[in-house]
Formats: C-alpha cells, structure tokens, sequence
C-alpha cells in the first residue's frame, strides 16, 4: 500500500523479523540501496522535493509483516497542509513541535 508514488520498500535478503536484527554489512547495503532509490526517484520525479525513511519494528508499533523491510516515502510540497512533524504524526498531538 504506497503511501506517496514511488514509495519503495528495501528488504534484505536473509529473513530477520526487523531493522534490529540486521548485521552491519546487512546495515550497510540497506543504507546503500536507499541512496540509490533516492538519486533514481529524484532523476525520475522533479517534484519530489524531501522523503521519509521508516521501519516499524514490532507489534505494538505498528509491524505486520515480520521480515525487516524499510520504507522509502517521497514527499511532494503540498502534499499534506503542514509537513512539520513528519512521522511523529503516528502518534496524535506529537506531530507539531
């Protein structure tokens, strides 16, 4: 379900249940696969101007498929009201600070 288009998922190849499990190598390469995602989404979509990065890492934070996958959401000026606060919006009356 894509929040935004061109919302990307990086997922490492060995089955961890989240971002915690992974190796340092595996941290690596995840990292290394979300700037490429970045530089590909930027060359391809000239309104993408910010993005948010997220994993949920557990139930009670949301998680429900337990193979670690990490979110690469592009974001557009005017594509919410306010932006400020990003993903502290999970949580009501966290967002604006």
């Amino acid at each position: 379900f894509p929040v935004t288009p061109l919302h990307h998922l990086v997922l490492p190849k060995r089955h961890i249940p989240d971002y915690f499990g992974l190796s340092q190598p595996e941290l690596k390469g995840c990292d290394d696969l979300l700037r490429q995602m970045k530089a590909s989404v930027i060359s391809n979509d000239s309104t993408v101007t910010g993005f948010n990065i997220g994993m949920n890492s557990g139930a009670d934070a949301g998680q429900t498929i337990f193979h670690c996958h990490i979110h690469l959401i592009p974001r557009r000026l005017g594509d919410v009201p306010n932006p400020r606060g990003g993903i502290r919006h999970m949580i009501p009356e966290k967002g604006y600070y």
